[in-house]
């Protein structure tokens, strides 16, 4: 049974777009990892953008997915703290990873040391922004797409 809100929604041409940008100087495994949290990020605050379950010929039942394309770029410490400060003017819902998610082991743990940490002071590694596409155009300026 399909959503008609995500007929319209999941449907080529997307009116918005989904943005994940990450730290240029990451390791390749914290590339990755950050990009997962963010998308998950993505999913939890929009559920309209996950699309319904996958199943494949024989009837094996596979999750869900974001049902639009994320794009995935990478920028400086500073292009990503200019980032953040975009999204927050404009009142765009945002996820973040900061630097210090990497020594913790667990989600309250990530949320108490965002929690400690004033938003523009944040060590920012990755965020992730869903909105109109001029909008996150605009947010993740300065940064380029991974390669």
């Amino acid at each position: 049974m399909t959503h008609p809100d995500l007929d319209d929604r999941l449907t080529p041409p997307f009116d918005t777009k989904i943005a994940i940008v990450v730290r240029d100087d990451l390791e390749t495994w914290q590339r990755l990892n950050v990009t997962a949290f963010l998308a998950s990020g993505i999913a939890a605050g929009n559920p309209l953008l996950v699309g319904e379950p996958y199943a494949d010929a024989d009837g094996t039942p596979y999750l869900a997915l974001l049902g639009m394309p994320v794009l995935v770029f990478q920028g400086t410490k500073e292009s990503l703290t200019a980032a953040r400060e975009r999204a927050v003017r404009r009142e765009l819902a945002l996820a973040v990873y900061t630097s210090d998610m990497f020594r913790t082991g667990h989600d309250a743990a990530n949320r108490a040391t965002v929690a400690a940490v004033p938003g523009a002071d944040l060590d920012l590694v990755g965020i992730a922004v869903h909105g109109p596409k001029n909008a996150v155009d605009k947010i993740v300026k300065g940064s380029t797409l991974h390669p």
